[in-house]
Formats: structure tokens, sequence, C-alpha cells
């Protein structure tokens, strides 16, 4: 019996590696003989880089860089030197999870660090950048990463914006003579994990602001401060890439990939499940079980397990999804390819008391997938042999 074990991260509780191995302990309980292929997955947002490091191989290293706050930290990123690849994941300069709650200002936060993650690739000879969008503290459009990678916005006294979305209001002149001519030699790909425009009522500002500390007023400030600047691109480079699917992930950075890094967005999980060789491994299993924080009717536009269901239908193999909560709406993951799912608390408990026994419930869980699939099959052998 072959089991691919491919989950996301528990937000909050699990990264995607100790996931899997939590469920691998699971299964190995059942028959410690089982041939089991752990595979953290990601799709785009926090862990993925994570998830890809573990798949592939590639080294982690680590950059100084500036947070959303524009206070130093230590970055890590990935770097594949067989094909000069380097992967680059949002989060980990400019994510949400590096702000306490009271620090969280979509008006000023800034993607600067994650342009100062795209030098340090081209420094060391990047060739393919795969950008990971998740997870992010911004709103700016990617603003902080062009001005981080030579260009000048300004003002209409000829100054320089300061960080954030609310600046770009101001925007009078955008300057990109001084964009690194490196990365017209360079490839890149991005993993977006939504389907957003940059504007409007389903936008970058109105559907992810919130989180990020906005007031339904500083919504308002948001999105028409990422209009002028869309106004202005589309002036600049003669095209306007505002209304496309993806514009609108982490506060508008898949916008600015794609005008200025000339980046197709790709559903995030179909670029990871292509860097791990999932189809090769899907052509080998007779079971996925894949899962992450939540499973509801959202997780269609893009999330882990039901990109990892629709791609095992495609080669025959079931999927069960081990989700931490099964929210509104999940039941249409079946038609997706989702065999069954399961949420993990086996009882009524508190965020906290869910939170810290996530890898206990998720080994347990598996458990029990694992000894009904046995079941079945024994079920099966027995009635093929009592066919006539």
């Amino acid at each position: 019996m072959n089991v691919i074990l491919a989950p996301d991260s528990y937000k909050d509780a699990l990264p995607a590696r100790e996931a899997a191995r939590a469920m691998a302990e699971g299964f190995r309980r059942v028959d410690p003989h089982m041939r089991l292929d752990e595979c953290p997955m990601g799709d785009g947002g926090e862990g993925t880089l994570e998830a890809l490091l573990a798949a592939t191989g590639a080294q982690r290293r680590e950059q100084l860089v500036h947070d959303a706050l524009g206070r130093s930290c230590r970055a890590a990123w990935g770097w594949q030197p067989r094909t000069r690849t380097a992967y680059i994941e949002l989060a980990e300069a400019s994510g949400l999870q590096r702000l306490a709650s009271a620090e969280r200002t979509a008006l000023h936060s800034t993607t600067r660090g994650v342009g100062e993650l795209i030098q340090a690739a081209l420094d060391l000879g990047a060739e393919r950048l795969l950008l990971m969008l998740g997870g992010s503290a911004t709103n700016d459009a990617g603003a902080g990463m062009l001005q981080a990678l030579g260009a000048r916005l300004l003002d209409a006294e000829g100054q320089p914006l300061p960080p954030g979305g609310a600046a770009l209001a101001r925007l009078e002149q955008l300057e990109l003579e001084g964009l690194d001519p490196r990365l017209a030699g360079v490839v890149v790909e991005t993993a977006v994990d939504v389907d957003n425009p940059l504007l409007g009522p389903h936008g970058a500002s109105a559907v992810f602001g919130p989180q990020k500390g906005a007031t339904p007023e500083e919504v308002a400030v948001l999105d028409a401060a990422l209009g002028r600047f869309a106004d202005s691109v589309a002036a600049a480079l003669g095209e306007d890439h505002r209304q496309l699917p993806g514009a609108g992930a982490a506060g508008g950075m898949g916008f600015a990939a794609r005008a200025f890094l000339g980046a197709e967005l790709r559903p995030g999980i179909e670029l990871v499940m292509e860097q791990v060789g999932f189809d090769a491994r899907l052509s080998a299993a007779d079971l996925v079980i894949t899962g992450e924080g939540q499973l509801d009717g959202q997780s269609l536009a893009g999330k882990t397990p039901v990109g990892i269901a629709r791609r095992a239908r495609e080669h025959g193999v079931p999927v069960v999804v081990l989700a931490g909560r099964l929210g509104n709406g999940w039941q249409a993951a079946h038609a997706e390819g989702v065999t069954a799912a399961f949420a993990l608390a086996d009882g009524p408990m508190t965020l906290e008391a869910a939170l810290a026994g996530c890898a206990e419930q998720l080994t347990a869980r598996a458990e029990s997938v694992a000894r009904l699939f046995l079941a079945g099959r024994a079920c099966s052998i027995r009635a093929e042999g009592s066919s006539p």
C-alpha cells in the first residue's frame, strides 16, 4: 500500500512538514511496513517555502531585510543551484505573522523586504524566480518592492514617497529607469492562492485590508490610492493589469509582479505540485491524505486540499482531507475529487486546546483512516474471491 501524505500547514499549530510526520505516525501504528511518501505542500501562503525546501532539497538561505514596518529582520529563502532557481516567500519578509495584532497597519506597511530578497537572488545569479504570495501584512501593490529594486515613486515636489499603500495617493511621477537591469534576464513565476483583482469590492483593500488592520474608512483610502498607482503604471507601461485574476494577491503584489516582473500568475498549489513532481508520485499511489486548518467553500478558489484532489482525480487516486475545521460549504469539495473529509477535534474544545493538540489529533485521525482503508480493501478482496 502506497500512501502520499501531502498536507499544507495548520495555521498557528503545525508546519506542513510536522503535519506530514504526524500523519505518518498514525499510519505506522496500523502497519509499520506501509510505504509512506511524506510530501509537505503549500499553495503560496505562509509555510510554502518550508514545504518546497523539504520536498526538493533546495538550499535554505537567510538574508537581512526589512519587515513590513521597516525593521531589520532575517528572512529565509531557497536556492536551487542546479536550475539557478530562487524560491522567495513574501511572508518571510513582509508577513502578517511577524507583527503583533496592535502593530498591523495596512496604510503604512511595505513590501521593501521582498525586493531585498529578490536582490539577494540576483546577486547569486538567479535565472528563475518563484515568488510565493500569501500571508502578507502589506497593501502597497508592491511599491516597496519596486523601490528596493531601484524604481522611484515621487510626489508633486519630486520627493520619494514614504512606505505604504496610503502614500500612493500622492504619487505624481513613476521613474523606472533605475530598476535593476538583471530583472530582464530572469523568468518569474508567481504562486497565488486567491483570484481577486486589484481594486473594487473584491479587490486587495476591500477583502484583505481589514485583516491587516484597515478600518472601513481606511479601506476606501487604500483602494483609491491603489487606483492612482494603477493609473500611473498603465500610463508608463501601456498595459493595465488591475483586473487580472490574482492581481489583488498579497495586497496587490500580484499586480506588481505581473506589471513589472512579467510574472505569470498561477495557482500556488499547481506550481508547488510541479516543483515536487507530484504527478510522478501519484502514479505509484493508492491513497492521498491532505489537509490544512480549514476546509470550506472558499477552498475551491485554489487551496491545497482541493488542488491536490483535482490532480489526484485525474490519476484515479482517492483523497482524504483531515482539516482542523470543516466550514460552510465544504461539501462542494466532493465534486472536486475529495473522497472524504474529517475534522480533527473529537469533541468540544477551546481553540487553544485544538492548536496545542493538533499533532496528536492528526495522528489519531490518520490511524482511523488507515484502519478504514485497509478494511475496505479486505472487503473488496473478499468480494472478488466470492464472485462466480
